[in-house]
């Protein structure tokens, strides 16, 4: 790895920054300022006359060959402390009571230190049927994470993807402990998804993965593809709550409105995917401040296969599993009406471009 340090620092160190990220997203406003996700400019045409039975409506899909109830995806948020392990086993809890996804916050900790194997291990042991994404930053590629190191996080939690993160503006705000060096991250990214058995997607943290990116990652060999724009949490902000000195909460405040709203990047990273998808199969996941069952709905129609929801499930977790399960159900119920109500009898049917309209 890149650090030399006494045995046990940089895992306490991590560990109390992760500690630090689930304290302030739940105790402090880290909404990003002036920029919306984008889905208010758009609108669900509604079918007067749907001719359909309410109770034929099929909201199930498939991801990563495994049956989903909903095309529903518990976003990766935290892991490597006791605290974040309990709303982990919640979460997963959840996840497989309801037949949805979830991923996994950063597994940094257990790569690079070795920290609690079993406590990943039993995410799948309580979650046994469902698709479970495991999640590095892809910034340690350059930081002596290597093809082994991947294999392990993938093959402690039998995951069935690799998610790689991207944060380099909050590796940046996070000066001077942030990893800052991104160069040659692309070619190391094409050589891992060429040996990984799992299939890797690369998603963002809140800042928007757009058409052009997408083209370059999906050369490189990514299986897919989570925009998570604009529009929810700013890890910026949340950095800024952190930062040591007045300098650097000044200098992450600078960003409050930086980013790409998701829907916007939807939009743009649809079609790109769609023309990898002939050769085989790509996903496209939407997250970033989708916050109303209206939101997944609306996402799905501008193309996603799959839509990730993290602050709402987090605070829910925080308060029980039963609370996590009441919103996969709203959401479910959500989804359900509106493709009645648009006249969309299967997931399927709902990803057409009439049934979006501007607003």
């Amino acid at each position: 790895m890149k650090r030399e340090e006494q045995p046990g620092t940089g895992s306490r160190r991590l560990g109390r920054r992760k500690q630090d990220h689930i304290r302030i997203n739940l105790e402090e406003d880290v909404e990003i300022a002036g920029v919306t996700n984008g889905f208010e400019k758009y609108r669900l045409r509604h079918a007067a006359l749907p001719e359909l039975d309410r109770q034929d409506i099929d909201t199930s899909t498939r991801f990563l060959r495994k049956p989903l109830s909903l095309p529903l995806l518990i976003s990766s948020m935290t892991g490597g402390t006791e605290e974040a392990y309990r709303i982990n086993m919640r979460l997963a809890t959840a996840a497989q009571a309801k037949g949805i996804a979830m991923g996994v916050g950063s597994q940094r900790i257990l790569v690079e230190h070795g920290h609690a194997p079993d406590a990943w291990r039993a995410l799948r042991q309580q979650a046994p049927d469902i698709p479970l994404l495991a999640n590095l930053g892809l910034v340690q590629l350059n930081q002596g994470v290597g093809e082994r190191h991947c294999r392990y996080a993938v093959d402690v939690l039998e995951a069935d993807a690799l998610i790689l993160h991207c944060n380099a503006l909050q590796e940046c705000v996070q000066a001077p402990q942030g990893d800052t060096n991104w160069k040659g991250l692309l070619a190391r990214l094409e050589a891992l998804c060429a040996v990984l058995p799992a299939p890797v997607i690369v998603k963002e943290v809140g800042w928007g993965i757009e058409g052009r990116m997408a083209q370059r990652l999906l050369d490189a060999g990514v299986a897919g593809i989570d925009v998570a724009g604009a529009g929810g949490t700013s890890w910026s902000e949340v950095e800024m709550h952190r930062a040591a000195s007045p300098h650097r909460a000044r200098v992450a405040a600078a960003f409050r409105e930086w980013g790409l709203p998701t829907a916007l990047c939807l939009e743009s990273v649809a079609a790109v995917v769609s023309a990898h998808t002939a050769a085989r199969p790509r996903w496209l996941i939407a997250s970033g401040g989708i916050r109303t069952g209206i939101e997944l709905v609306k996402s799905l129609a501008l193309g996603a296969d799959l839509v990730g929801l993290a602050a709402p499930f987090l605070r829910r977790a925080a308060q029980s599993t039963a609370a996590v399960a009441d919103e996969i159900d709203y959401l479910q119920e959500v989804l359900a009406v509106s493709m009645f109500c648009v006249g969309a009898a299967t997931v399927a049917e709902l990803r057409q471009a009439h049934i979006l309209m501007a607003a």
